[in-house]
């Protein structure tokens, strides 16, 4: 009932079923409200979304084991089949023999082995004979794969054609309207508190500053930042700036600390206690702001996600400690990465820091396998420099940006091995770092950048004759 009215109440014209990681072939698998099947708005099920209203609609599903088939990830090619609503004239290439085909991205370990009743078979792989299912009457969709990345090459037009179509939903949201709704929910939250902001000196956080700023102006202040964004954000905004040396602290509480989720809850305990401290000098210091945005909830499977999957814990989401005296103030926290950069740009920054690549607050923390240590941390920083620079000297020919704007986001990791090398006629036996750089748009799906030879040659050379240990 409460769903009910919250889609009553929201003048639902559509739902859709996201993925997820649970089997719904397992007992205590989420399911779909039956509400939703009864409320006479379209359906979309994408991957789980799919399974689970193909189960409860009447059809049948099948764990991959049971079918004798390994799971399916990455890209595949999917044969339309029918006719529908929601593939009509998306297509990325016709076969021989006419039949129209979608390059996409697959992630699943069951299939639907049986259409439900008064459904008819819309798309299928070879691996999966059943990969889009449609009732036409009801406006009931499902797909295998996931429209919803930027891997399937058709996936935007595929949820265009749903929302504004099949739905009848109107674009009238712009990055303005947020911006309104969120200065006027920040200061009704806030008041005539003092905020406390958390800047890594990454996209996410200055955004966020610059957001509060527009609200509450001078009430916010500023802790821990990189000399750049302080200068700034001083300069331009007339921000308060206190900086805060607390490397010892978060040095010790990591000595012998190999687990990456056991690092990123201490350095989000760390954060929390450090600004706890700071915050007792300040007068009036109620609130703590962080740069959260909507992947960070996702990967650390937030409070009230049943059923999700912890990928990796944010310092700024699984890592605070329950007990902390400040409030939370996180007004990018339903953003994704590419709805970040556009409101930066909306609220004023500089390009150049709107389009920097991503830092984790962690820093070097969660960059370094293993235990973390001030001489692993000095030789990470020294390639890690080595690498972005390189990265913006090295123009493309075809497209004229350097490979920093070609990448979405680079850096060096530092493996806790050693390996014998030749030097000079002499025996080296150093420690390794790896080198990572990936291509995203949402920051949810990733595919590593093909970087020239040459730029990794260089790259791979300054950091053995510039970096010694």
């Amino acid at each position: 009932e409460q769903i009910k009215e919250f889609v009553r109440s929201q003048s639902c014209k559509g739902i859709i079923l996201s993925g997820g990681p649970s089997s719904v072939t397992e007992p205590n698998s989420p399911r779909a409200p039956q509400i939703v099947f009864e409320l006479g708005v379209p359906v979309f099920g994408i991957c789980y979304g799919m399974q689970t209203m193909a189960t409860q609609l009447g059809g049948t599903v099948a764990s991959a084991e049971s079918l004798g088939k390994a799971r399916e990830f990455g890209y595949a090619e999917v044969r339309a089949r029918g006719h529908t609503d929601l593939f009509k004239d998306i297509e990325d290439h016709r076969t021989a023999e006419g039949h129209g085909i979608l390059k996409v991205w697959m992630s699943h370990g069951d299939s639907v082995t049986e259409l439900p009743p008064q459904f008819k078979l819309m798309a299928s792989t070879p691996s999966c004979p059943i990969a889009g299912m449609a009732n036409e009457e009801r406006h009931f969709y499902g797909l295998q794969f996931h429209p919803e990345v930027t891997h399937t090459l058709k996936g935007k037009e595929i949820l265009n054609r749903f929302v504004h179509d099949i739905c009848q939903c109107r674009s009238d949201w712009v990055m303005g309207d947020y911006i309104q709704e969120a200065v006027s929910t920040i200061k009704e939250q806030v008041g005539s508190d003092e905020v406390i902001l958390g800047l890594s000196g990454g996209v996410d956080s200055s955004v966020a500053a610059a957001l509060i700023h527009r609200a509450i102006g001078n009430q916010l202040l500023r802790l821990n930042e990189a000399k750049l964004v302080m200068d700034m954000f001083a300069r331009n905004l007339g921000v308060k700036v206190i900086h805060v040396d607390a490397a010892n602290e978060f040095l010790g509480k990591l000595k012998g600390v190999t687990d990456p989720e056991q690092k990123r809850k201490i350095i989000g305990k760390e954060f929390v206690e450090v600004f706890q401290k700071e915050s007792a000098k300040i007068k009036n210091a109620k609130w703590l702001a962080q740069g959260t945005i909507y992947p960070d909830v996702i990967e650390s499977a937030g409070k009230g996600k049943k059923g999700a999957h912890t990928i990796k814990s944010h310092h700024n989401v699984g890592g605070l400690p329950e007990d902390m005296h400040l409030k939370l103030l996180e007004p990018l926290r339903e953003l994704f990465k590419d709805e970040v950069r556009t409101l930066g740009i909306a609220l004023g920054l500089p390009k150049e820091m709107v389009d920097r690549h991503p830092f984790p607050g962690p820093g070097l923390g969660v960059r370094i396998l293993g235990e973390v240590k001030p001489e692993f941390a000095d030789l990470l920083r020294h390639a890690d420099s080595i690498f972005i620079e390189e990265l913006r000297n090295t123009i493309d020919p075809n497209s004229h940006k350097t490979w920093y704007e070609l990448t979405s986001q680079a850096f060096a990791v530092f493996l806790p091995v050693k390996s014998v090398g030749v030097m000079g006629d002499g025996r080296t036996y150093e420690y390794v770092v790896a080198l990572r750089a990936v291509q995203t748009q949402d920051f949810m799906t990733a595919h590593w950048a093909h970087l020239p030879h040459e730029l990794l040659g260089k790259v791979s050379n300054r950091i053995i004759n510039e970096v010694r240990g």
